[in-house]
């Protein structure tokens, strides 16, 4: 498995850095309230069995320990690579949801695991219900 590895590079200005920090303050917050079962972690190995990739931010099922969205934060230049990088680690880990936000041009890029990049509300996670473009206050 680990010949199929994928690395995630270090990306941390600090607009990335907040941008990761409301996502986890709202998701956070929508888990401690009983609106989710998915607890939301930042720059996480996706298997901690083995070393594996860290998405920037990870929704887990606190039930049964399944990984359901990752997400990637990045600037305009990154999202084709990060693109790329985010659909192999869904088909990898069988992550039915994934989501790129291009933090320079404020667009989100939302992509299924069996239907592929989804351009109708891009920002709307299915896994937690709730618009992600919303928690950035």
């Amino acid at each position: 498995m680990n010949d199929n590895l994928i690395i995630m590079g270090v990306n941390a200005p600090r607009i990335h850095q907040a941008i990761i920090a409301k996502l986890i303050y709202g998701l956070t917050d929508l888990y401690l309230k009983s609106h989710s079962q998915l607890f939301p972690y930042p720059e996480t190995m996706i298997d901690e069995s083995q070393t594996s990739p860290a998405p920037d931010l990870m929704l887990v099922n606190s039930e049964t320990d399944l990984t359901k969205v990752i997400i990637e934060i990045t600037h305009t230049q990154g999202v084709k690579k990060d693109a790329q990088k985010l659909q192999e680690l869904m088909q990898v880990y069988d992550i039915p949801e994934g989501f790129i936000y291009d933090y320079k041009l404020g667009i989100w890029y939302k992509y299924d695991l069996q239907k592929g990049q989804q351009k109708e509300n891009p920002s709307w996670c299915d896994a937690v219900g709730v618009d992600l473009a919303k928690l950035l206050f």
